[in-house]
Formats: C-alpha cells, structure tokens, sequence
C-alpha cells in the first residue's frame, strides 16, 4: 500500500503579527514531521490568523443582500485595504514565506502555507505550496473570496484552479488547493479534477457544521478525489476533515472519511492509500468520463436572476460580473 499523510493542522487562531505565527507554524509543522506527514496544512491565512480590522457595525452576515431588503439605502463601500485587515500582507519572498521554505526542505515535508499576500491593489487570501525540497510549486489565491461581507470584500479574487505534480517520498502525486468559501461551490473540485488532481488540499476558518461538512464529502465522492481540510481550532469551528473519495469497494458502499477532529486543538494526520484510490479512479464512473460539457454552458454565463440578486461591495447589483472583478 502506498500512503500519502496529510497533517491538518488544527491550530488555535493566532494574532495578526507574521512573525509570532512563523514561530507557532513552525512548532506544528515539526509536530507534524515527528507523526510522519507528507504534508502539513495550515488553516486559512494562518499569517496573520484570519484577524480583520473593520470597523465596528459595518460587518455583518448579509451585508450585501437583495437590494429592494435595504430600502433604498446603499451598503457600505468595501474599506481600504489596507483597514480591512489586521496585520501586514507578506510577499512571496518575505522573511515570512522564505522562512516555511527552508524548514520544508529541512524537515523534507511539503508544507501548505496559508497567508494574506501583498499584491498590486489590493491584497489576496493565499495559498503557497512548498514541496520537500523548498520550492514553490503551487500558489493559489482564493477565488470565491466572500464578497457578501466585509473585509473579505476588500481582497483581490484568484483567478483559476490549479494543479502542480507534487514530488513526495512515494513520488509525483497531483496536488490542487481551493480556500474555504471554493469548496461551497461545486465548481471548484470539479475544475481541479478536470485538471488532474488526487488530492485537493482546503484551508478553512468558518463554522464547520453538518451542511458543510456533507457539502465537502460530495466534493470527494463526485470527483473521485482525496479531499484534507484544515480549520481553526475553538467552540463552534474545529472538525478538520479528510476523506478519500472511494464511496463503493467490492461492489458495496463505504465510508470516504478519513479522518475527523473535534473542535479541540492538535495536530490529525490524514492517511491517503493513493494505489486504492489510483485504483478507484481507473474504473468507475465518476470524474470526467461520461460528461456532458456542451448541456453546461449556463455555467459559464455572468446572468444573475432572481431570487439570487445582490448588491455588491462597491453598491451596485452585481449580476453580469465576471469571475475575478
């Protein structure tokens, strides 16, 4: 059997300074190494702990509403950026990142580091991948930022899914990332499959309650793909997930779950059998086989229709957007 392991690294949220959360990540990255982990993953924007500087009042749930629920006042403009959030958005080659890369390459372990990056305008929710040897091979930065609700309304979008050929001890194995409020939208696995990946790795920093956690099982069962999820620790969040998308063996249902924690802090280790599911995916009947691309087209389309209008964080109905505007 051949294992890939995956450490969800569910850590208690830290503060926005860069460099206590450097130190913080690198004690659970070597926690991580010590219990045999391929890969470590981080909660989303583990830099600066998801921590956000918006004034008081002006955040809420459903901010941007349908607009006749506002009674012809206007929302909010989306803050400045550089209000929106508490703690400063790193670079690339920041001490920040630079720092992960070298213990990845110390502790020979791929390391899935979350952070709020510096960017031209404002800044973006990423994702760098960093393989056992130090490199960057993947960044990713959230597409379905939460533009319903401030401050995430205040980041620059990603602009697609991708999927690098990640160089572990039991060799290449296809790795894509998707953030939080992706994983809500079918779409997302569904690109990343499309591109080649086993294994989807999701940071995370919300409630993780029954919908959403059926919402992710689907993500893996309808791609057959391995699906790790890593969130924050504390009351009413927690339960990191994986599971190995192989829903049926020997012609009968199983259960995809890998690993589920409770809401308590530590680190979970995921354990993917990639020969049973390569396996999986050679034979069945899910994944891309027997799609029907041309009956989607409605997918790609700007449109939207009622009931689902809404204002957007510049005050204007957003129906005919585009994906990253």
């Amino acid at each position: 059997m051949t294992t890939l392991t995956v450490a969800l690294l569910q850590l208690a949220p830290p503060g926005p300074d860069w460099r206590a959360n450097l130190a913080l990540g690198e004690a659970a990255c070597r926690r991580a190494a010590a219990l045999g982990a391929d890969i470590a993953l981080f909660p989303e924007m583990w830099s600066n702990g998801y921590g956000s500087a918006v004034p008081d009042g002006s955040a809420g749930g459903d901010l941007y509403r349908h607009p006749s629920l506002w009674d012809g006042a206007r929302p909010p403009a989306a803050p400045r950026p550089e209000l929106a959030w508490l703690g400063e958005p790193v670079t690339r080659d920041s001490p920040f990142v630079t720092r992960f890369r070298e213990l990845a390459a110390e502790l020979e372990m791929a390391i899935a580091l979350t952070y709020l990056e510096r960017w031209d305008g404002p800044p973006r929710n990423t994702l760098s991948l960093i393989d056992r040897h130090g490199r960057l091979v993947l960044t990713y930065a959230k597409v379905h930022t939460c533009a319903f609700d401030l401050p995430e309304a205040a980041l620059t979008p990603g602009e697609g899914f991708e999927v690098c050929a990640l160089d572990t001890a039991v060799g290449e194995v296809m790795t894509g990332a998707m953030i939080c409020y992706d994983r809500e939208f079918p779409e997302s696995a569904r690109a990343l499959m499309l591109a080649g990946a086993e294994i989807v790795l999701t940071p995370n920093a919300c409630e993780l309650e029954s919908n959403r956690l059926a919402q992710f099982r689907s993500r893996a069962m309808e791609n057959m793909t391995g699906m790790a999820m890593a969130n924050y620790a504390g009351p009413g969040w927690g339960h990191s997930v994986a599971h190995d998308g192989i829903a049926f063996a020997d012609g009968r249902p199983r259960d995809t779950l890998v690993i589920e924690a409770g809401e308590a802090e530590g680190i979970y280790p995921a354990v993917f059998d990639l020969d049973a599911l390569r396996d999986y995916r050679r034979r069945e009947s899910w994944g891309n086989a027997f799609r029907r691309p041309a009956a989607y087209r409605s997918l790609t389309g700007h449109e939207v229709r009622e009931p689902f209008v809404r204002v957007g964080p510049d005050g204007v109905p957003a129906a005919g957007r585009g994906p990253a505007q």
